[in-house]
């Protein structure tokens, strides 16, 4: 694959030099889009944490969202406290969006006691009730039935809440997504779809997934609409993910968007990229790294600069440091969580296990 040469239809905020476009009015103001930048920013910082981590073989598996950050997080920063997120691999950063304490994060990849799926979950597979962002699973695009159910379920009950469901470019080739995009489709289902589309599914280039001109064309063949957006500019993804949850909300049914990004680093801790991608590919994309256009665009609004990027940093390094050191020293899921979250109401035989 060549290097980015993306087409001037992506929708985007940012121009060439990082500042607004002419008419563009972020629905951010200057303070929200420097808490974007940090966000985005401690998600890069505990990437590499965690990926060294792996590496001396304190976790088990890790899948970062090198160079991809703008999506998720400018997703989770345009929908409500109440909606639901159905997050694939590259989505954890969104629980810290909307709240999540990092140790009950960092917790889920040691599988700890403070884990919320008591040990019991994949890591990289961390989910949160309180912040309604739901359990996933490897199996690909599985998650997306489940978005249109939640997302119908809250329109038969009039409540507001809507799904935001994301997937992988390679998810599209998977039935699920077929099902999923016609059936909220049929059912005018208030779902923001958000596709990520970072080149690879795992090894197989986009050019390779898929015969159509683009992933968020898809979306006409089940009724509604799609639209192709800069996902290295994270004041685009917040910009149509805001848009297309506003006419979710309104009763405007489900909307693809197909955010046009590239994975930096290997698809997991399992991963080689160097097998099938080029250097200078890599050093191509890197140019457009998303969190540095951030950086830029807020340089030329005065509201960043070097010290206060540094002081930004340093105090994530020292936030991740004491959630790392929290989790250490956590013991493992008590024996007795084993029966848990199984039964309503536990049955005779497993109460005479647990007693024993």
């Amino acid at each position: 694959m060549a290097a980015p040469d993306l087409p001037s239809s992506l929708r985007r905020v940012l121009g060439d030099d990082d500042t607004l476009l002419p008419g563009e009015v972020p629905a951010l103001n200057v303070q929200g889009r420097l808490r974007l930048y940090r966000e985005m920013q401690r998600a890069r910082r505990l990437d590499a944490r965690l990926l060294g981590l792996q590496r001396q073989g304190r976790i088990g598996f890790f899948g970062s969202s090198l160079g991809q950050e703008a999506v998720p997080i400018a997703a989770a920063f345009a929908v409500e406290p109440d909606d639901w997120v159905f997050p694939a691999l590259r989505e954890s950063a969104v629980m810290l969006v909307r709240g999540t304490p990092l140790v009950e994060l960092l917790a889920q990849a040691w599988g700890s006691a403070r884990d919320s799926a008591k040990g019991r979950q994949m890591p990289s597979h961390a989910f949160s009730r309180k912040a309604n962002v739901v359990s996933w699973s490897s199996s690909i695009a599985t998650q997306l039935p489940h978005a249109v159910g939640m997302a119908w379920a809250a329109a038969r009950r009039r409540e507001p809440a809507l799904a935001l469901a994301f997937l992988g470019d390679g998810a599209t080739s998977h039935p699920d997504f077929h099902a999923a995009l016609n059936l909220a489709g049929v059912l005018v289902a208030p779902v923001v779809f958000v596709c990520t589309n970072n080149q690879y599914a795992l090894s197989l280039p986009a050019s390779r997934q898929t015969a159509s001109q683009s992933f968020a064309i898809k979306a006409l063949a089940y009724g509604f609409g799609g639209e192709r957006v800069d996902g290295n500019d994270a004041l685009a993804v917040h910009a149509a993910v805001r848009e297309a949850a506003d006419r979710a909300r309104a009763g405007g049914g489900p909307t693809l968007l197909e955010c046009v990004t590239y994975r930096l680093g290997p698809h997991s801790s399992s991963d080689d990229p160097g097998r099938y991608r080029s250097a200078a590919e890599e050093r191509a994309w890197a140019e457009r790294d998303p969190m540095a256009r951030l950086a830029r665009h807020l340089t030329h609004e005065g509201a960043l600069d070097p010290a206060l990027d540094a002081r930004l940093g340093a105090a994530i390094e020292a936030e991740i440091d004491a959630a790392l050191a929290a989790v250490a020293d956590d013991p493992p899921p008590a024996r007795s969580t084993l029966f848990d979250d199984i039964y309503e109401t536990r049955p005779w035989n497993l109460a005479e296990q647990a007693d024993g």
